[in-house]
């Protein structure tokens, strides 16, 4: 009888696994996910995955706009995880989601997780180049405020900065969209193989190169000198797009003026077409009506932030599903397995 290899013994009892409509809640017992407000679609996705039902949880404001949570089910013993993305009122959920925490930890959960897909205050990782500078370094405030609130594992994805990871004291798995991102390029662009991948930062330069290799392309980069946040003062292309299928990808685009001027820069220096890649589409303030007036044959996004509206306001957004990525961490982590499989699987 042939021996199957590790890689597809893994991928065959995945699928099995997470095949619908499966009663994982018989093999997953002691478990409990709750939604924040910021995603509820992205939760449910992650339940309908895993086969089990969404914790009950009341989210309200008082008059005073102080938020009050209620858990309206005993998680004495559980393992619970929260999922609760950084997008939309930013400050509200973040301090929903430390009360949530707080919450289930003082009523004798096992072990709190916090599942949150799109790391807030991620971009305040360090201080600026100015020595005096007086700025804060808010990413690690947020991690210091998780800790104390009482969660024991942070589950997130494309951490702006990786340093991140090191302002925890607790276990940390930040996922990467990167297996996702290569299944849509193969799936959605004819011409890849004639494609470049391009970093719009020099920041980004080991996340291109990495999707480069792994798609055995070229890769290139945009060099920008900042004014201030959000606001280009110039840029410089590193390498040749004539005649190529250009792919911008970044983890992230807020107002989306770098990727638009991005785009510019590289029709201007001959790429064919031109696509955006981002793990996170934050898409505030003008950037949907500037990707509507660029040259992007589509911006790809996934859903760790909503994007029905977006999706709605712009043709050109595209998204990918990571749902089935955070169940598989979810399940993995429960399980006590490792969670290093989804660092280079797409578990679909």
């Amino acid at each position: 009888m042939p021996v199957l290899s590790e890689s597809v013994r893994a991928k065959s009892l995945l699928r099995a696994n997470l095949e619908k409509p499966s009663p994982l809640r018989k093999r997953m017992p002691n478990i409990k996910v709750f939604s924040g407000t910021s995603h509820p679609d992205l939760a449910q996705r992650i339940v309908d995955r895993l086969g089990i039902e969404l914790g009950k949880v009341v989210t309200k404001k008082f008059s005073n706009l102080e938020t009050c949570v209620e858990i309206g089910e005993s998680v004495r013993g559980e393992d619970v995880y929260i999922v609760q993305s950084g997008s939309g009122e930013v400050n509200d959920n973040l301090m929903e989601l430390l009360i949530m925490i707080n919450a289930c930890k003082i009523a004798s959960a096992s072990r709190v997780t916090a599942v949150i897909p799109c790391f807030p205050y991620a971009r305040q990782d360090k201080k600026d180049k100015n020595v005096q500078s007086r700025a804060p370094i808010s990413a690690k405030l947020v991690a210091n405020m998780l800790s104390v609130a009482g969660a024991d594992h942070i589950i997130t994805m494309d951490l702006h900065a990786s340093q991140i990871q090191g302002f925890f004291d607790i276990p940390v798995d930040n996922l990467y969209a990167e297996p996702a991102v290569l299944k849509w390029i193969k799936e959605n662009i004819s011409e890849w193989r004639n494609s470049i991948i391009v970093s719009p930062d020099a920041g980004g330069a080991k996340r291109v190169t990495s999707i480069a290799d792994r798609l055995n392309v070229e890769f290139a980069l945009i060099h920008k000198e900042r004014k201030k946040a959000n606001e280009v003062a110039s840029m410089v292309l590193v390498g040749d797009v004539k005649d190529r299928v250009a792919i911008l990808v970044d983890d992230m685009a807020d107002t989306c003026g770098t990727i638009c001027h991005a785009a510019e820069k590289l029709m201007e220096a001959g790429a064919t077409k031109v696509y955006a890649i981002l793990t996170h589409g934050i898409f505030s303030g003008p950037a949907i009506s500037r990707i509507n007036n660029a040259c992007f044959e589509a911006v790809v996004v996934t859903n760790t932030i909503p994007q029905e509206q977006h999706m709605k306001d712009c043709p050109k957004v595209r998204c990918i599903d990571v749902s089935m990525m955070f169940a598989e961490a979810v399940r993995r982590t429960h399980n006590g397995e490792s969670v290093s499989y989804l660092f280079s699987n797409v578990p679909y």
